[in-house]
This record gives C-alpha cells, structure tokens and sequence, in this order.
C-alpha cells in the first residue's frame, strides 16, 4: 500500500480529530462552561469524524484478511456514523448525559482505539511510522 489522496485525507482528517476531540470535550468540563468553544470544537471534530469515516470506505488493504479489502477495522465506519447520528439524537431530545457519553465513547473507541490499531506494525501507518521514520521495523 502507498500513500494516495484518499488516504492522506483520511490521516489528516484522523489527526485533526484526535487533537480537536479533547477541547470539544474540556470545553463542557468543570467550573467554568464554555458553551461557544464546545460548539465550536464539537462541530468541527464531527466534520473531521465524518470525514474520516467516508474516506475510510474508499481505502481497502487485500494483504490483510479482508473481505472485498474491507478489514475488521472498517467495521468502525458504521459504528462512527451511527454514534454521531444518536449523539445528536440525543441532543435533540435533551438527553445531555447520554449525548456526553456518546461522544466520550466515540472519541475513545474511534480516536483513540482505531488509532492504536493502525500502528500496528503490518498496518500502512505502522510500517510508515516505525518502520521509514523511526527505523525500528
């Protein structure tokens, strides 16, 4: 696999949304609410999110057990765009705790985790980051 326009929207799309996530979530936490960067901040790791999510379907890897190029870790596309969709459900009905923890929930499981997995060693971002940049693999 190479680096190619989808997969080089996706990444970036992913950074930005693990880097964004944390000040939509701060922005809602203590004291001191601040309601226009949460807004903000939420708006824009949702875009990202969705970004990434889309982009994820066009990107396929047959080296790894796949089905038609779809690995396990597509099945986190669906997950995404449905937490999103009942994050904002929630938020329309006013259930504000349930939404929280949606959004908790999809930041950990499709930032942080998914993230994890793709530096996998025989992952593209894997052999990429440990393997060219850091010269490990």
């Amino acid at each position: 696999m190479q680096m190619t326009p989808v997969i080089a929207v996706h990444m970036t799309a992913a950074l930005a949304a693990i880097v964004t996530g944390p000040i939509a979530l701060w922005a809602r936490r203590g004291r001191t609410a601040r309601p226009k960067l949460h807004r903000a901040f939420g708006y824009a790791w949702v875009t990202l999110m969705l970004i990434t999510a889309v982009s994820a379907i066009f990107i396929r890897d047959y080296s790894l057990p796949n089905i038609a190029g779809y690995t396990p870790i597509h099945l986190l596309v669906p997950v995404t765009l449905v937490g999103l969709f009942g994050a904002f459900w929630f938020l329309a009905k006013g259930n504000i705790d349930a939404h929280r923890k949606t959004m908790q929930r999809l930041y950990i499981g499709a930032c942080i985790v998914a993230g994890g997995f793709t530096l996998l060693p025989q992952r593209y971002l894997g052999q990429l980051v440990f393997g060219q940049w850091l010269g490990l693999v």
